[in-house]
């Protein structure tokens, strides 16, 4: 026969919290027939708490979600009054909850992704098209060309956007960094033989590429980010980043024309800088495939990146990473401890279980 312990800790999930009384004639059987166990009194612990009210007591209503042991006395439960918290003692001190923890927090969308659902779905299915794919294709680029020749149609790609890269430094003031930029371009064009090498930013002359846009620029002068977008073959993106990349890719089809505005340029040049966009995001991606929950880590790690690049153009502080990103990175606490790693050899790694996590404030 099955122990009738395992019964009473059964029944909470199914028709609620069991009376004292029945519960120590299911505990009373259970030592009957193994006499030799001791058994802790189990107290069924609600996990969640929502925001609306229960009329009767005034308090949060709670939900019976999922129950915890709690393997106290009996005499904490006999210290909580009929509304669930615990009576104060002589001097006004609150009793000692024990190992509840009480988190008030948000949940729901965050603020800066308000369609997550929709954006959510647009990313499983772009995951789904990337590895069957994009994926292959990028591959087979990066393992079929010689590396000199890939290089070298990637220093192409980038010396053609630099007329947008120094426009956009110019349009934020930053006059020093338009010269850096239109010398590159200069001498890439020349000594790089069209761009095919990146002879400007070799030792002697020093000069790095740095992307810049028509995105930045807004953000310089104050236009925010808007809401956060995961769109299929953009990927992830936000409102202001869709109008600047759309202003990055006319500026040479409008203001040069021939040859940027011709079918036969512009599809190469597009196919090529995608595919070497998603070869130098592929490690980073099996990162975020890794963790919890890759979409969040995509988002909150393109958010933060973005805000950062906005920050450091203004001469501003940057914001903190979040956690999730220094889990995608592997840095902070996500970073490998080799101590860490025997700790957890050994079975130390276990934090100490708890007894309930309790949400009690809805995002507004």
């Amino acid at each position: 026969m099955p122990n009738m312990s395992l019964v009473g800790l059964a029944m909470p999930l199914l028709l609620g919290e069991l009376p004292d009384t029945a519960l120590a004639a299911v505990h009373g059987r259970s030592e009957r027939h193994s006499a030799s166990v001791s058994a802790p009194h189990i107290t069924p612990r609600p996990l969640l708490v929502t925001p609306e009210l229960d009329e009767a007591r005034g308090a949060p209503a709670v939900l019976p979600l999922a129950w915890a042991l709690n393997l106290q006395n009996r005499e904490l439960r006999e210290e909580q009054g009929p509304d669930g918290q615990a009576e104060q003692d002589a001097q006004g001190e609150p009793a000692d909850p024990g190992s509840e923890i009480i988190v008030e927090g948000e949940y729901g969308p965050p603020k800066s992704d308000p369609i997550a659902q929709i954006n959510e779905t647009s990313y499983r299915i772009t995951q789904d098209i990337d590895n069957a794919v994009v994926e292959p294709i990028a591959y087979a680029y990066r393992d079929g060309l010689p590396v000199p020749l890939r290089d070298g149609l990637g220093n192409v790609v980038r010396n053609i956007g630099e007329p947008n890269n120094a426009l956009n430094f110019l349009l934020q003031g930053k006059v020093g960094k338009t010269f850096e930029t239109l010398g590159r371009l200069l001498i890439n064009t020349t000594l790089g033989v069209g761009g095919l090498f990146d002879v400007a930013k070799r030792p002697g002359i020093g000069l790095p590429h740095r992307r810049n846009g028509f995105a930045n620029t807004m953000g310089f002068y104050g236009v925010g980010p808007g809401p956060y977008l995961y769109l299929p073959l953009t990927g992830a993106t936000t409102a202001r980043d869709v109008i600047g990349s759309g202003l990055d890719q006319l500026l040479l089809p409008l203001g040069v024309g021939e040859p940027f505005n011709r079918l036969e340029f512009t599809v190469p040049y597009y196919i090529i800088s995608n595919l070497d966009a998603r070869l130098e995001v592929d490690a980073e991606l099996e990162r975020i495939d890794a963790t919890i929950d890759p979409y969040a880590a995509r988002r909150d790690s393109y958010l933060y990146r973005r805000a950062k690049t906005i920050a450091e153009l203004k001469g501003e502080e940057p914001p903190e990473p979040p956690a999730i990103l220094q889990e995608v990175e592997g840095t902070g606490d996500f970073a490998d401890d080799p101590e860490h790693e025997e700790s957890r050899s050994e079975g130390n790694s276990a934090p100490e279980p708890l007894a309930a996590v309790i949400v009690t404030r809805p995002r507004e």
